[in-house]
């Protein structure tokens, strides 16, 4: 019998909730042709704050994952897309839940900030009316672990389950995380990602006071640039992103649809700054150096990044030194890019709503462009897909996720070959 570790793990299902569809199909499909998310904010008036632009989701019809409006009601925006985005993974992998172990299937559901709109309606509420009229689902509703929970009582899936929450690392984290606890034989499949609510006052606000942000606010399509000199902060997406992973075993005696295989994850910290990445992007190099030393992988194996991209100075600039770090010479002839230009920064959803980027990518052979790249930083000189997307064969892929507090998350996923 092969040992635990010898356990291989493949991704079966994908589901997204973001600023450029809400269903997978729409989501790649305005990726490959270099639509972007971005606009002007109407979730509330920002005409009073730096940033008046966000990735929003729009048109969102969440009724078909949940059980009641009821249920709907006792939920926080962010649960909310996470729960979409699990229901349209499991949809997509074709998983019967009525005739599995569910046991044996777990959810690893995380986000960066959590309940943000529940926090601030509240917060008005007790300032406003006293505390007696602060509602009892409160706390539920605001808690960070919360859409983890929710998915597992929906779907009654019982097994491992908990949520990651390191800033923008937290769904590649999950996805690790999951990938981990599937080689060690605790579980046979994972929902693994991230969901994120926070285009709301009280965030965009205080991302503005940290002046992360981008105040291109009367250009909003082009206000996300990811290594291009004219960048001047990222841009604020919501969403939702969901993989679905499965014992690759498992996968087969159904007969399900595989489209990549999970071959290895990294997990550093900085331990530098609360919010800069450690100089010339060490703590990164080290994470990509062990995803790839995880999954039994050579440098030259390769060919596409999906990189955390944010379209900050500092940041894009450390990432780019970070792979010629772990790459050489090797780093002039790969392919990165990054998708955060098309939908904003989506916080702790970023990761998976990037890894199901890369997953299709794999699949149809097609890298997803960097947009708005119209005048390269000379510090940010390689191969970031500018504009329009590329057909080529997508065989090894690394996505990267960093985030605050110095955390660094890498997944390596590669064409699955039976």
């Amino acid at each position: 019998m092969a040992n635990n570790s010898d356990r291989r793990v493949v991704v079966t299902g994908l589901g997204v909730v973001t600023p450029l569809g809400n269903d997978l199909n729409s989501f790649w499909q305005n990726l490959i042709a270099g639509q972007c998310g971005i606009d002007k904010i109407t979730a509330f008036d920002a005409t009073a704050f730096a940033t008046q632009i966000a990735g929003e989701v729009k048109n969102f019809d969440l009724t078909p994952a949940f059980p009641s409006p009821k249920e709907i009601r006792r939920t926080d925006r962010y649960t909310q897309f996470g729960v979409y985005a699990a229901w349209s993974a499991l949809k997509d992998s074709r998983l019967d839940l009525a005739t599995e172990n569910c046991d044996e299937i777990g959810v690893f559901l995380g986000s960066g900030i959590g309940g943000l709109q529940t926090t601030s309606e509240q917060l008005k509420v007790l300032l406003e009316r006293g505390p007696g009229r602060l509602s009892p689902f409160m706390i539920p509703m605001l808690i960070s672990n919360m859409a983890s929970g929710v998915v597992s009582m929906y779907f009654n899936l019982r097994g491992p389950n908990f949520a990651t929450c390191s800033a923008c690392a937290t769904a590649n984290h999950a996805i690790g995380e999951a990938w981990r606890t599937i080689k060690m034989g605790d579980a046979q499949v994972m929902l693994a990602g991230g969901a994120e609510a926070t285009v709301v006052p009280i965030g965009i606000g205080g991302f503005c006071a940290m002046r992360a942000m981008s105040t291109r606010n009367d250009d909003p399509k082009r206000s996300s640039r990811p290594f291009d000199k004219d960048r001047d902060g990222f841009v604020m997406g919501e969403g939702s992103g969901v993989i679905v992973l499965e014992e690759l075993e498992h996968a087969k005696k159904r007969g399900a649809q595989i489209y990549c295989e999970i071959a290895g994850y990294g997990n550093t910290a900085d331990a530098h700054h609360l919010t800069a990445p450690s100089p010339g992007g060490e703590g990164a190099a080290r994470c990509m150096k062990m995803a790839l030393r995880s999954g039994g992988l050579n440098l030259t194996d390769v060919n596409y990044i999906n990189a955390h991209g944010t379209s900050t100075p500092q940041g894009d600039i450390c990432e780019t030194q970070a792979i010629k770090s772990v790459f050489g010479d090797y780093a002039r002839k790969l392919v990165v890019s990054s998708t955060k230009g098309a939908t904003g920064h989506m916080l702790g959803a970023a990761g998976a709503v990037e890894m199901a980027a890369c997953a299709l990518a794999i699949k149809h052979g097609i890298v997803p462009p960097t947009i708005n790249l119209q005048n390269p930083d000379p510090e940010c000189d390689l191969d970031y897909v500018p504009n329009a997307a590329r057909e080529m064969p997508v065989n090894v892929i690394v996505n990267n996720s960093f985030g605050f507090g110095g955390h660094n998350s890498t997944i390596a996923a590669k064409k699955f070959n039976g």
